[in-house]
């Protein structure tokens, strides 16, 4: 029995379209963006509290998209993060602390193209690096995992110029940059509201 010649070329047709039309709403850009960082306080068992002063950021990503349900991107930032450690007794004086935060994530996104509007979402993993500036004295380096999502919007102006707005949630445990209070060991949230251009290839 021979195969029915006009179905496969229809479906061979089919394929070739979706392919094509993926291939067109591919996307690679790199971004600049300015946001502010907004903390919760961290305490402890202990009753040690970590507040982190709210500041603003520069972040800088490097995306790609091939389909709605197929992107990633590699992405850095950087803000201030001055901390206030305050032990819960009458005699405990805080100990502040200026700092910087660097962060560096690979996140998962997916994404939907309509005219000049993409819509995305995003998951992703990666280090925050917390580190005291200046010659402190008392205070040390704190690393931790950050867990970040997120959600935004693209918005095409030219052909390779656009504008992103999106909000970012971090997760991370209080980063533990003094040595006169024991560590907090509590997790934090961090809101980033943010905007910025991009530049598509």
């Amino acid at each position: 029995m021979r195969p029915n010649s006009s179905g496969l070329g229809l479906a061979l047709s089919f394929f070739l379209a979706a392919a094509v039309g993926a291939a067109a709403h591919a996307q690679t850009d790199v971004a600049l963006s300015l946001y502010g960082a907004f903390n919760n306080t961290a305490g402890s068992n202990l009753g040690v509290q970590d507040r982190t002063s709210n500041a603003a950021g520069g972040m800088v990503e490097l995306r790609h998209i091939r389909n709605p349900l197929v992107g990633y991107e590699a992405a850095y930032s950087f803000n201030r993060a001055n901390q206030v450690y305050v032990g819960n007794c009458s005699l405990c004086s805080p100990a502040a602390v200026k700092a910087n935060a660097h962060e560096i994530t690979g996140d998962w996104l997916v994404s939907l193209h309509a005219g000049n509007l993409r819509p995305f979402a995003l998951a992703g993993v990666g280090m925050l690096l917390n580190e005291p500036a200046g010659g402190q004295s008392d205070t040390q380096s704190s690393n931790t995992v950050v867990y970040v999502y997120g959600a935004g919007l693209d918005w095409g102006l030219l052909p390779h110029l656009g504008l992103r707005f999106q909000y970012r949630g971090n997760v991370s445990k209080a980063p533990y940059i003094t040595t006169v209070y024991s560590s907090v060991n509590a997790f934090r949230q961090t809101a980033e509201p943010m905007i910025g251009a991009y530049f598509r290839f």
